[in-house]
């Protein structure tokens, strides 16, 4: 009897743990805070409430103040053309009657040391011939010392000397004279005169025109390096040629004057180039074709 009545007791047990448990487990986990009273209170988070700010502008005008600056914006990062007086030159002040300068200049660069070589060289034929005039003059006292040997040996006239082996002197002298023969025949004198007269030509002729250019461009010259070397090789090429007419009277001193304003202009010339590109670079920036 007590067996029977201890059974329904256990099983109403085991159903009231089973419920509890069952309630703890589906409870939210979370951070407990033992109240006064000892049992276990939930807390609750409080969410910020977001602070509302000023209302934006409406997306029409904004759009509409971008479209108005966007004209203005595009005009200040324009570059401005290089041009004198608004284009009242036309082509004259575009990129391709710019570039003729330098095109001309470098080509009149390369003409200039060609010049200097056939100047070079017609200068060889004279020098070679005083050469060959001093080197007679030690062949002269060997000359006539011979006979005067002969003379004293008596018998030794009667029979004929033998072919004698030249001297190193008289090799030499047949060098030159060979050398001689061949600059000669390239009519290195005339070809120089000729290339001098279109360097002179040519030459002042670009000057001009570059300086001309930058003004038809900018509607003003920069004074500098560049312009302030261009007129010095101009001049150095005038006073080259004048010196000719003393040169073909056989002045040495203008000779060697010539050769000297010639060199100091080819050094120019080399000086010159990166000012030049510098501006070459410049064109391309501030200028349209054509």
């Amino acid at each position: 009897m007590m067996g029977a009545a201890a059974a329904p007791m256990a099983t109403a047990v085991r159903a009231g743990l089973l419920r509890v448990s069952c309630s703890a487990s589906t409870s939210p986990p979370g951070p407990t805070k033992q109240s006064s009273t000892g049992g276990p209170n939930k807390q609750r988070l409080q969410v910020p409430r977001q602070q509302q700010g000023p209302t934006p502008p409406p997306l029409t005008s904004t759009a509409a103040a971008s479209a108005a600056m966007a004209p203005l914006l595009l005009a200040a990062l324009t570059p401005d053309d290089a041009l004198a007086a608004g284009g009242e030159f036309g082509i004259l002040e575009g990129r391709s009657f710019a570039l003729v300068h330098p095109l001309v200049m470098g080509g009149l660069f390369a003409y200039t040391l060609w010049a200097g070589y056939l100047g070079w060289q017609w200068r060889r034929v004279r020098t070679v011939q005083d050469e060959i005039n001093e080197l007679k003059k030690q062949l002269k006292p060997a000359a006539a010392a011979a006979p005067a040997a002969v003379g004293a040996g008596g018998n030794a006239a009667s029979s004929a000397p033998p072919p004698a082996a030249k001297s190193p002197v008289e090799i030499k002298i047949d060098e030159l004279t060979e050398e001689r023969k061949k600059l000669i025949k390239g009519s290195f004198r005339d070809r120089h005169f000729n290339a001098g007269s279109i360097l002179l030509g040519l030459g002042v002729l670009e000057s001009v025109g570059g300086a001309l250019n930058t003004w038809f461009r900018t509607g003003k010259l920069f004074p500098g390096p560049h312009l302030f070397a261009g007129a010095a090789i101009t001049v150095l090429w005038a006073g080259a040629a004048a010196l000719v007419p003393a040169m073909q009277k056989g002045n040495e001193t203008a000779r060697n004057l010539h050769i000297a304003l010639n060199g100091l202009n080819v050094l120019l010339f080399i000086w010159q180039i990166p000012t030049g590109l510098e501006i070459v670079g410049k064109v391309f920036e501030f200028t349209t074709w054509p």
